[in-house]
């Protein structure tokens, strides 16, 4: 019996270390060195995680850079880092808060006003597990941090994009979509016990979504719309997610790091291998399949028109 579990003991860890190898092996890195000096790029959430990681390369490349996020703390924190860490001047933090629509709306404004060009939108901000609460505007705040924000933003900056062509947009997704599921006719969760895990999955499937019906209404317009899953990523977003609370020390040595999360939207973003790819998904820097329900034109169609009208642009 000794020597059964001994032996038990040995195969799990060997399989653990095989594990761990393979996420390391099939680790997608951008090996892109395209610089991108007189490029304009946005990037929400780029204080913290893969966003930091990808304002900071974007910004090593020459790039003007404006990371959009809610604290003024943090986001002037990371200017400053970054502009040390490149020695680029050019990179800017403006407030953005994308739980409220007022907030979305003086930033595009903004935007407008002082950029002559914007070459890269990256979607990059999200959360997790906020709890049903509601936002000034009235919708769940994880629906409108994920979805309703970055719709609204994305669709006050287009005309910007569409002048600035060849020019990409960025989502950042999860593979979280797969599990997903849509009322359209509920988007905001109204009479129904919170589920995070429920509420987060239906965010990222309405981010792949998104940018399949993007892609569709930018055809030859030269702006092009990817998504992505960044992979198992060891940020702080994970501490909140049940399946990783307690488990975190174990799931560490799988996890990728910040800038290894990153590699893929930095990929989207950079590569000339995706000049003209559009409304497509991708991990690990290659083209995926996506679940299903994503890959519903006509879901994604009347997702599209039930933002606008719940974001206050219908037209």
């Amino acid at each position: 019996m000794t020597m059964f579990l001994l032996g038990l003991f040995v195969a799990n860890v060997c399989l653990y270390l095989a594990i761990v190898l393979y996420c390391k092996l099939t680790c997608g890195i951008n090996k892109c060195s395209r610089h991108l000096v007189g490029k304009v790029a946005i990037i929400t959430g780029g204080n913290t995680g893969i966003g930091y990681e990808t304002a900071k390369d974007l910004a090593d490349r020459g790039a003007k850079v404006i990371i959009g996020c809610r604290s003024v703390e943090k986001g002037t924190a990371a200017r400053d880092k970054i502009i040390k860490e490149t020695e680029n001047k050019d990179v800017h933090f403006k407030q953005l808060d994308l739980a409220s629509f007022k907030s979305v709306r003086a930033f595009a404004e903004n935007v407008l006003k002082t950029e002559k060009r914007l070459d890269i939108l990256i979607n990059n901000a999200g959360m997790f597990g906020s709890g049903h609460i509601k936002t000034e505007d009235g919708l769940l705040l994880d629906m409108q941090t994920n979805h309703f924000g970055p719709f609204l933003l994305t669709s006050l900056l287009l005309p910007l994009l569409q002048s600035s062509a060849p020019s990409r947009i960025v989502n950042v997704s999860s593979m979280a979509h797969l599990f997903g599921e849509l009322d359209l006719d509920n988007l905001n969760f109204e009479n129904c016990k919170y589920d995070a895990n429920k509420v987060y999955s239906a965010t990222k499937l309405c981010n792949v979504l998104m940018t399949v019906e993007l892609a569709n209404r930018l055809k030859g317009t030269g702006v092009t719309a990817n998504s992505l899953h960044p992979g198992g990523v060891n940020t702080d977003i994970l501490p909140r997610i049940p399946l990783f609370k307690y488990a975190l020390p174990l799931f560490k040595p799988i996890l990728k790091s910040a800038w290894e999360g990153a590699q893929t939207t930095i990929h989207l973003a950079v590569s000339p291998e995706v000049n003209n790819v559009s409304g497509k998904y991708f991990a690990d820097c290659r083209e995926k399949s996506t679940g299903k329900a994503a890959q519903n034109a006509d879901t994604a169609k009347k997702l599209w028109r039930i933002s606008e009208k719940l974001v206050g642009i219908e037209k």
